[in-house]
């Protein structure tokens, strides 16, 4: 991507939803969305339907898309963007007033379930339903772990219009051939190249703390090693005595372990990946290990051309013994997403609409930015894309994931964001102990 992968993950991905904003934000935001779209929205412009997307550089796609739609439909797509710092507080705003759009990009998860509780969205099953044909195979067209992430009480909400993010374990290869390390296949094989890093003088782990995200991608994973995905999802139908469970206690265990053998140094809080820091100490040669969304290789793509053709590596999360997860399953984010509002007058043309996000023009098109699309159609792509063999890695990643757990920040109500990601921090810097941290998770909200 040409732009910076930090700011690329931060605006596609992240992005908790904010507290209502005060009415001249609001103001301003909706003068915007004017200027963009050029006329009203789904209550008001005949003829044509409106899709709300996050502002960034991955727009250069969407507007194409439209554009190829608007060339053969009676009805005609508009395309409004806000900007990736203003988009979820434009969309809480507007999601129930006339100036909703008729389709509008998303998280899945715990993002749209408001809005589905609500009875504002229309559930992808009656699009299908309508629209028999091409549509009706709408859910064999993409990779199924991804595609149910935007399932809400067993019905889908949404279509994959952007491309996966797993989270991998990135090396510095050079770093780890001079300390006899391998990139890890078990936990234990962890511990024993935190210990011989730290016996080189480098410090193991590169970690963002300062962001706190990246630190919550080791709980990510670790769960789901030993517990399986059951323990989230349990957890976010309102279970919240799975935080307390012997397993949930292990993991805790496991990551103070970690911690405290001194993985990540002593300055992991005072370091960030959005301002480049936590990749520059991989890319440097002072950490073995960086565990990542796959955006990692585009920053070092970016940032740090050399290593990134020669000494970058990559891996999956090692397995557990004794876990009860799949040593194939993965975690992160697992697209963006198309939502459609129940009140649109043109569900029709939207269905032929959504049709294009599983296209041969759509999928090379994604990959020409360095998005790497979840539709089954792209494997034959991938031979003839840069980074081939990056991109092939991810996507058999996915392919064969028999789960694919969204980022936890993702996958619970937007309001939990910050609490959830100060206990994870205080946890890590010993502020909190594993029942700290278990009361934090079973004060957050599912619904």
């Amino acid at each position: 991507m040409k732009t910076s992968a930090a700011k690329t993950r931060a605006r596609m991905t992240r992005g908790p939803f904010s507290k209502a904003v005060a009415g001249g934000v609001t103001l301003v935001l909706g003068l915007s969305l004017a200027a963009c779209g050029g006329g009203d929205s789904s209550a008001g412009g005949a003829g044509e339907f409106h899709v709300l997307v996050y502002g960034d550089s991955a727009n250069k796609v969407e507007k194409q898309i439209v554009d190829t739609f608007n060339k053969t439909s009676e009805v005609k797509a508009v395309l409004d963007t806000v900007p990736g710092a203003d988009y979820q507080q434009k969309l809480q705003t507007i999601i129930n007033t006339p100036q909703a759009p008729d389709v509008f990009f998303n998280w899945g998860g715990g993002s749209i379930q408001p809005f589905v509780k609500a009875d504002l969205l229309l559930p992808v099953d009656d699009l299908i339903a309508k629209n028999p044909g091409d549509l009706g195979g709408l859910k064999s067209n993409f990779l199924p772990s991804v595609y149910d992430t935007a399932k809400v009480d067993g019905k889908a909400y949404g279509i994959p219009m952007r491309g996966t993010q797993p989270v991998l374990l990135f090396h510095n290869k050079a770093v780890l051939a001079d300390a006899g390390v391998q990139p890890p296949k078990t936990w234990n094989e962890l511990l024993d190249a935190v210990r011989k890093l730290k016996a080189k003088g480098v410090t193991p782990i590169a970690l963002g703390g300062g962001d706190r995200w990246p630190t919550l991608m080791w709980f990510e994973y670790l769960y789901d090693r030993i517990a399986g995905p059951e323990l989230l999802q349990k957890a976010l139908s309102g279970d919240k005595s799975v935080w307390e469970s012997a397993d949930s206690r292990k993991a805790l265990s496991m990551l103070k372990e970690l911690v405290d053998s001194g993985a990540f140094g002593t300055n992991y809080d005072s370091v960030k990946f959005t301002d480049g820091g936590s990749a520059a100490l991989l890319a440097t040669g002072k950490a073995g290990f960086e565990l990542m969304g796959s955006w990692e290789f585009s920053t070092h793509q970016n940032d740090n051309p050399d290593f990134a053709k020669k000494d970058l590596g990559y891996s999956s999360f090692p397995t557990v013994e004794g876990g009860k997860g799949d040593p194939a399953a993965v975690v992160g984010n697992t697209n963006n997403f198309y939502s459609v509002l129940k009140r649109t007058e043109h569900a029709d043309a939207i269905a032929e609409f959504l049709k294009l996000m599983y296209s041969d023009e759509f999928v090379k098109a994604q990959l020409a930015i360095g998005n790497l699309p979840t539709t089954t159609n792209t494997a034959p792509f991938l031979d003839s894309a840069d980074n081939a063999e990056y991109l092939k890695y991810q996507f058999d990643l996915v392919d064969k994931a028999p789960s694919f757990q969204l980022s936890w920040d993702q996958a619970y109500l937007q309001t939990n964001a910050t609490p959830l990601l100060t206990a994870v921090q205080q946890f890590f810097n010993g502020q909190v102990d594993a029942d700290g941290f278990i009361k934090a998770m079973q004060a957050l909200t599912t619904s």
